[in-house]
């Protein structure tokens, strides 16, 4: 069966480098999936859950921001931030969306609610993640 390259790599480093069977990313314009032989294709990424299939298993990468590159049976996943599931800190992430709901509901305080807003986006994006990367059968 044919597979294909991915590589996911952050400006401070390489965060995997695998063969895999299918891809599945967030795109700013919705989710995209990727089989080997697929056209060249490049897209913007957008805030969420990165899945990919290999030996019949699902695995799953949190990832924000950056560009997503098919190519030759090779896709590269350039991220400002991913982390797999395994590394996500679940307490870190619950606190950072207790953070951004607290400055949400704070009506007198002047905040940057589209800033804030991301900040809740991904802090809820690495929890589900982390508990798809626990249990595949749930997500």
């Amino acid at each position: 069966m044919a597979t294909l390259k991915l590589e996911i790599v952050t400006p401070d480093r390489k965060v995997l480098s695998e063969d895999v069977d299918y891809v599945g990313a967030p795109g700013i314009m919705g989710e995209f999936g990727i089989l080997p032989n697929h056209v060249p294709f490049l897209s913007a990424l957008g805030i969420g859950n990165l899945h990919y299939n290999q030996d019949g298993k699902a695995y799953y990468v949190f990832v924000s921001g950056g560009f997503a590159e098919v190519s030759n049976n090779k896709v590269t996943i350039l991220a400002e931030v991913a982390d797999k599931a395994t590394e996500i800190d679940t307490e870190r992430a619950k606190l950072a969306k207790e953070r951004a709901e607290e400055r949400a509901a704070a009506a007198k305080e002047k905040i940057d609610h589209i800033r804030n807003q991301a900040a809740l986006k991904r802090s809820i994006m690495r929890i589900n993640c982390k508990s798809c990367g626990q249990d595949a059968g749930t997500c």
